[in-house]
């Protein structure tokens, strides 16, 4: 199990620190049977940034999101996997930042298809990669590829009670 090995306060009103749990039990059962979007934001080769909108899961303690091979994001992981995934949890806003790798572990595409037809998207592995009936235009012909998010820092701020914002960090 991923835990913080420091965390830090940054409510200035006075309340305590979130604990990790919270984030991580919410991405844990609302993906991906939640409606919701996650945004990748990655930097192009020129340091601009990019920012999109991702089909993203969280399984076994572990951040994966799909990217059609020929996109800017998957292009921009290419040359730099430093990226950030951020998305509106029940109560909390919810900031991920670390590195991106594909992952093209057959055991790994199986685990994580399964949990994406939990939720809906009748994924199957091919190629190393993942095919559906369907998949955001944007992406391309499949297989897409699937991303491992390696963590390095998360930023929760909640927006219900308890509220509070706070930073944890991973080691690296």
């Amino acid at each position: 199990m991923t835990e913080p090995t420091a965390t830090r306060n940054l409510d200035r009103t006075g309340a305590a620190p979130l604990p990790w749990s919270r984030a991580r039990d919410l991405l844990a059962t609302q993906t991906p049977k939640e409606d919701l979007t996650f945004f990748v934001g990655t930097a192009r080769p020129d340091g601009r940034p990019h920012a999109a909108g991702v089909g993203a899961i969280w399984v076994d303690d572990t951040l994966y999101f799909v990217s059609g091979p020929g996109t800017r994001r998957a292009r921009n992981l290419a040359a730099n996997p430093a990226c950030s995934v951020s998305v509106r949890l029940k109560g909390l806003d919810v900031t991920l930042e670390g590195e991106a790798h594909r992952v093209a572990e057959a055991a790994t595409l199986e685990r994580v298809a399964a949990v994406y037809r939990e939720g809906g998207w009748p994924a199957t592995v091919l190629d190393e990669g993942f095919t559906a009936p369907f998949m955001a235009g944007s992406a391309g012909p499949p297989p897409w590829h699937l991303y491992r998010l390696t963590l390095h820092r998360a930023i929760g701020v909640a927006c219900a009670e308890p509220y509070g914002a706070t930073r944890w960090d991973f080691s690296r």
